[in-house]
């Protein structure tokens, strides 16, 4: 196919010359002939044969009429000139002219079948690219709206509790987290994210030798991507205020594992402060339960000796 394609483009700019097609058929049939002259002197003379290639590529520099043409001033040279010690226009010379002429006509098929693929080809390409480049630009525009639309929101917010500091400071980190995710999602044509990058940059403020993360990359479908992302927000800010980013020495270890279309997660909190005290639970307590419930999932948070313990199981919708 590159071949073939090389010959397309050289005759492409071959034929962008004057008598490009009458050119290409002299020069074919002349070489064509030569070919033939110099089989001759070697052994006998193969008539009809060297004129078919002459017939293919004259169909690709020059169109069909330029191949039929050329075919037929080949089957006229075939039987009109004898490099053979024998004589001429015999039975036999006959019968391999209609071979010659059938085995052209298919050739000639053969090409404009081609080119026509090709033509078509091209054209459903150019039109796939302009369709792609249609949806980037309406995806970049609703994706910038929606960034706008959340800045607002956050704006709104910011005002309406400018007195009511200490729920402001349960908002405002929602917010941005789901301003990062979102960012995440958009690098990605708004299909979803890696469930590495979505931990690394929620858990990355809190410097990368606190954390260790466990399990194969996982492309995550939007939704779903959404809600873990509020989910590790809220189990990050635990830690840091009262479990393991808490401490000198705390650690968090996130796993993760996949069987069929089902994600388990497990966060796990080692050596952060002895948990004495559960408070009542919050809005973040209930996210962690409730979460999940649409993708057939659920959360279990164990407060152990050691730290936090947290198995999330769920779905995965396909993308």
């Amino acid at each position: 196919m590159k071949a073939i394609d090389e010959i397309r483009r050289r005759a492409r700019a071959f034929s962008a010359m004057p008598f490009s097609g009458i050119g290409s058929a002299a020069i074919c049939l002349t070489l064509a002939t030569a070919l033939r002259w110099g089989v001759a002197l070697l052994n006998t003379d193969v008539v009809f044969m060297p004129y078919l290639p002459a017939v293919f590529c004259a169909t690709i520099a020059g169109g069909l009429w330029v191949g039929v043409a050329t075919a037929v001033i080949g089957g006229m040279l075939g039987v009109g000139i004898d490099f053979s010690a024998g004589g001429g226009a015999d039975a036999s010379r006959l019968v391999l002219l209609g071979i010659y002429l059938a085995l052209s006509a298919l050739t000639m098929w053969g090409v404009e079948h081609w080119q026509g693929q090709q033509i078509d080809r091209r054209r459903i390409l150019k039109r796939l690219a302009e369709e792609e480049n249609h949806r980037k630009l309406l995806v970049a525009e609703l994706q910038h709206r929606l960034k706008n639309k959340l800045s607002t929101v956050h704006a709104v917010m910011h005002q309406v509790l400018h007195n009511e500091p200490q729920i402001w400071a349960r908002v405002d980190p929602r917010l941005r987290s789901l301003a990062t995710t979102d960012d995440l999602i958009s690098q990605v044509d708004n299909a979803g994210c890696d469930i590495r990058d979505l931990l690394m940059a929620e858990l990355g403020p809190y410097g990368h030798v606190r954390f260790i993360l466990d399990g194969d990359h996982l492309f995550l479908p939007a939704k779903l991507a959404v809600t873990l992302s509020l989910i590790f927000h809220e189990l990050a800010t635990n830690a840091s205020k009262y479990g393991a980013f808490s401490a000198p020495r705390g650690l968090l270890r996130v796993s993760w594992t996949v069987s069929g279309d089902r994600l388990t997660l497990t966060w796990d909190e080692t050596e952060g402060p002895t948990i004495n005290h559960v408070s009542v639970p919050g809005f973040g307590s209930k996210l962690l339960k409730s979460a999940l419930s649409a993708f057939d999932g659920k959360s279990e948070i164990s407060y152990l000796k050691s730290g936090v313990h947290c198995t999330m199981r769920c779905r995965i919708p396909a993308a």
